[in-house]
């Protein structure tokens, strides 16, 4: 009996030393974590924006997507705002022109997604050399006024790949669409504030973010996946370019509210996470190693590190059956001290997310349907999809019967 005992004991440790890891790896960022300072106020804006916004069938929201962008605190002179109208069957390129963005339309139904209507854009940009950088926004998306401005600040100072802070504008729609804004301010506020805070890449989002016309001529965008941002920021890492955090810059995009929905586009971000976990994250630690770049280390042990809810999940299982052990008398003290880190190390991360969303009385309110989203994000399935790189445009409140 002391063997089993002992063997099991052994067996918890073992479970709880990547765990720990990951968590660990969260607990630093969330140490390192600030509130962004203001950049200094340059004397005047000298960067030439294309601003993107890549749209399929978006025709109930563009406009105010359009006007958004438009209103920004940023000389008209320097700013051009175009809606990619990819393979529409809607109203949204004429609604897109009748609000004042300039309208390029994309017909190719055999070569469809995301990616593919960036390429296409900023082939075009590129071509024109009318732009010193380009933003991409997506089509369901209000900005902060001075979105342009904390881009411009961050290019002088030397970036060239740059990530606005991403949140919710329908957070008050749902408990699921409240518990999404506080997940994306604790993965941004926390996550990448910390990242920014070491020199690391914080890595795209697909939402706010902007790239020198002369790093995308360097580094052509060549990323076609359902996960297609955070597939062309490790083709960035690799080429030696960390992504910037730029905290000041805020982009407000639009979340599902119902389960239905919810689920079909989670399914679709796990399967594309899980898809760049398998082919990138054991080359980024050889490259890592290989070059001593903790750029690319970091890259690897974002793919790597599960999902905060699964996380979770495994350290109350780990550390219960760890104390259970205890208590019957096996050694497994080692094993519920490394499951305590992690938990430790994960409690600092949520609650110091909480603290930088502004309002921790709201987020930790906010945190009481957290058991029913974890299980809810717990069962997204995992199946396979047939077309993973399709474009899928995601219901949203409103846009058809049931919406809501």
């Amino acid at each position: 009996m002391s063997g089993v005992a002992t063997l099991a004991a052994a067996a918890l440790a073992a479970a709880a030393l990547p765990v720990t890891v990951g968590a660990g790896y969260l607990g630093v960022l969330a140490a390192l974590a600030r509130r962004p300072a203001p950049r200094p106020a340059r004397p005047a804006p000298t960067t030439r924006f294309a601003v993107i916004v890549p749209a399929h069938d978006e025709e109930a929201g563009i406009a105010a997507t359009v006007a958004s962008l438009r209103a920004t605190s940023y000389p008209a002179a320097l700013r051009r705002v175009v809606v990619i109208a990819d393979n529409c069957s809607d109203a949204t390129a004429a609604r897109a022109r009748a609000a004042g963005a300039d309208v390029w339309e994309r017909i190719d139904p055999d070569v469809r997604g995301k990616g593919h209507a960036l390429a296409f854009a900023f082939e075009r940009v590129l071509a024109g050399e009318s732009a010193d950088a380009v933003v991409v926004v997506d089509a369901d998306t209000t900005v902060a006024p001075d979105l342009l401005l904390a881009f411009d600040a961050a290019l002088a100072a030397g970036h060239e790949a740059l990530q606005a802070d991403y949140g919710v504008r329908n957070a008050a729609d749902s408990w699921r669409t409240r518990l999404t804004a506080l997940a994306l301010a604790i993965f941004h506020d926390t996550r990448s504030a910390g990242r920014e805070r070491l020199a690391l890449s914080s890595g795209l989002r697909g939402n706010g973010m902007c790239f020198r016309t002369a790093l995308l001529r360097r580094v052509p965008h060549q990323a076609f996946s359902i996960v297609e941002d955070l597939e062309y920021g490790i083709q960035l890492g690799l080429a030696g370019v960390r992504v910037a955090h730029v905290g000041e810059a805020r982009v407000l995009g639009e979340m599902p509210a119902t389960g239905a929905t919810a689920r079909s586009q989670r399914e679709r971000w796990e399967r594309g996470r899980r898809a760049m976990r398998r082919r990138h994250a054991l080359p980024l630690l050889a490259a890592a190693r290989r070059r001593r770049d903790p750029v690319l280390l970091d890259l690897a042990l974002d793919l790597l590190v599960p999902p905060l809810s699964r996380l979770v999940a495994a350290v109350a299982l780990g550390w219960t059956l760890a104390a259970a052990a205890l208590t019957l008398g096996a050694p497994a003290g080692p094993a519920l001290a490394l499951w305590s880190v992690a938990a430790a190390a994960l409690l600092s991360y949520v609650v110091r997310g909480c603290m930088l969303t502004g309002n921790p009385l709201r987020a930790a309110a906010d945190l009481a349907w957290a058991p029913p989203y974890m299980l809810w994000k717990l069962t997204v399935s995992s199946r396979p999809a047939a077309h993973d790189a399709a474009w899928v445009r995601t219901s949203r409140a409103g846009a058809t019967p049931g919406g809501r």
